[in-house]
């Protein structure tokens, strides 16, 4: 059931293709850190697991990831395809911050996607690791905001 009337294609059955531009899709609108704006792909009871945290519901979306980059400064992700079917989606991610003392980190995740038949998320658990760096060890350069054509992805960082 859809809580939204108006598709967000691609809508499933995703096809290779679809999967991958849904995927870009949803790398492009966090890197905007813009909650309200992702907060949109998503049914308005969407359920999430984020690491330890579960959240139900836009306005939930909104708060988390507002708090979430306060904290996380100079977020940049890249997301990729890992396998689809139907409805589902799995993605592989890295994405690349730091703290407010200035500390470095990479933080990897896979994350498990599930669309309604409009397009919009209603389920999406996500578990992540985050791993210290030095801010010589990082590999995005890219001004903040949506990432390059051109950028390498994961498996060409060898992430």
């Amino acid at each position: 059931m859809s809580s939204d009337t108006n598709p967000r294609a691609p809508v499933p059955p995703f096809t290779l293709e679809s999967a991958i531009q849904k995927v870009r899709m949803a790398e492009d609108a966090w890197n905007t850190r813009d909650p309200e704006q992702v907060s949109l792909a998503y049914t308005a009871d969407s359920t999430w697991r984020n690491r330890s945290e579960f959240l139900s519901g836009r306005e939930a979306i909104v708060r988390f990831l507002t708090r979430k980059w306060n904290l996380e400064l100079e977020y940049r992700l890249i997301k990729e395809l890992w396998a689809w079917q139907g409805n589902r989606v799995a993605v592989r991610f890295a994405y690349e911050w730091h703290d407010h003392a200035g500390h470095w980190f990479r933080s990897y995740g896979n994350e498990h996607w599930e669309f309604d038949s409009s397009g919009l998320m209603r389920r999406r658990l996500a578990s992540i690791n985050d791993l210290a760096i030095s801010e010589t060890d990082r590999k995005y350069f890219w001004p903040i905001g949506r990432r390059p054509d051109d950028h390498p992805g994961l498996s060409e960082l060898g992430l």
